[in-house]
């Protein structure tokens, strides 16, 4: 049995349900599962977010809460958790963990990747790059058949916050709806979801970026709305933190 974990960082109901008849594999997904809205809780910012999905911790419990402090950018070492993939390899599980972006660079476990443009990327290239590079490093190590795959495309995150209201965001879904199929064929249980979903920028929870940066101005940022498509899952999924425990559950 195959257990995927597949996050989609800063996708949003907002594009896809408009856009449904568009995104034919997500449509498929969400007709063969469950999906829903999660609504965060806690401030939608990608490190402390993707951190609470994957050790099933509250923020206040995990500790990490961005990406740099005291001028410098934390890494694994400095988060005093244990995550899904530490766990169940202990237990002897095989897993994996592809391209998880609560550090940057993304981290990966039991496997070698090394992420696009430092896990932020930029440019339409670089958005190319890393759809094409994360999915067929995940087909290979689906191909062998883990049993839990953990692994996460950033690049709508980077999309929206540079084009945000344009016709580009919704080309760009529609590039990561082509390749979700072939990673979900692989699976008998899936989870699909973002840490957080999209707004306009003045209406944002939070600004994650300036409003003028080198690559361009900002127009969107994080709200508090994730998206969630489960398929087989049996046990009830209401906040992040919640995703541990149903792999936890499912995998034995």
């Amino acid at each position: 049995m195959t257990f995927l974990v597949l996050g989609i960082d800063a996708a949003t109901w907002e594009v896809i349900k408009p856009n449904i008849e568009k995104l034919p594999n997500i449509e498929k997904l969400m007709s063969r599962g469950r999906y829903k809205t999660l609504t965060l809780q806690e401030t939608p910012i990608s490190a402390s977010a993707w951190c609470s999905i994957f050790s099933g911790k509250l923020p206040e419990e995990h500790n990490h809460h961005k990406f740099v402090e005291n001028g410098k950018l934390k890494t694994r070492e400095d988060i005093e958790v244990e995550f899904i993939w530490d766990v169940l390899d202990r237990g002897g599980h095989d897993v994996k963990a592809l391209n998880i972006p609560f550090v940057i660079p993304p981290y990966n476990f039991n496997c070698k990747f090394k992420s696009v443009g430092y896990g932020l990327p930029e440019t339409p290239e670089e958005w190319q790059e890393e759809l094409d590079r994360v999915t067929e490093k995940s087909i290979e190590i689906l191909e062998e058949k883990p049993d839990l795959l953990c692994v996460v495309y950033s690049l709508l995150d980077r999309v929206q916050h540079f084009h945000w209201n344009e016709p580009v965001v919704l080309e760009w879904y529609q590039k990561v709806d082509s390749v979700l199929e072939e990673l979900v064929s692989r699976s008998d249980k899936t989870i699909v979801l973002s840490d957080h979903g999209f707004c306009n920028r003045e209406e944002a929870e939070v600004q994650t970026l300036p409003e003028k940066t080198p690559m361009g101005e900002i127009k969107g940022d994080h709200d508090k709305n994730a998206i969630l498509i489960t398929i087989n899952i049996d046990y009830e999924i209401n906040r992040l933190q919640d995703v541990f425990h149903a792999i936890k559950e499912e995998i034995k």
